[in-house]
């Protein structure tokens, strides 16, 4: 995925921050990088902050909360292809928790991160056919 030239859309109500347990913030920085293609950089005041690849969200991992561990509020990373998105979090050092399920309306995961936080897996419809590379 490329990051989006656009800036991010404001306006009332819309989710632009979020904090994610850490246990050791550069193994978390890491692990969303390769798994996902998130950026990273470092604050004013020193720590890790993160974007997403459109620079639509923003956000940091936090030490001394406890994992999201068990889901409650859950947070989905959208993607192009879930089983590349699984072979991706597999291979940052997550767990798959759930895997796709064949017979579900949508394509969807669950997994671990190495901080132990459970989140989302999202395969959005067209999104392949959107992002792949055009050809001559």
């Amino acid at each position: 995925m490329t990051a989006s030239t656009e800036g991010p859309s404001y306006r009332t109500g819309k989710i632009c921050y979020i904090e994610i347990p850490a246990t050791d913030i550069r193994q978390s920085a890491e692990f969303y990088e390769r798994a996902f293609g998130w950026q990273t950089r470092q604050r004013g005041d020193g720590s890790v902050a993160f974007d997403d690849t459109v620079n639509q969200v923003s956000g940091t991992w936090v030490l001394g909360r406890p994992p999201a561990a068990e889901p409650g509020l859950m947070v989905y990373v959208m993607v192009a292809s879930a089983a590349a998105a699984m072979a991706a979090v597999v291979s940052a050092g997550g767990e798959i928790v759930q895997p796709v399920h064949p017979d579900d309306r949508e394509v969807v995961a669950t997994f671990r991160d190495p901080a132990g936080n459970v989140m989302g897996i999202y395969q959005q419809p067209g999104l392949a056919e959107t992002e792949a590379p055009a050809t001559s």
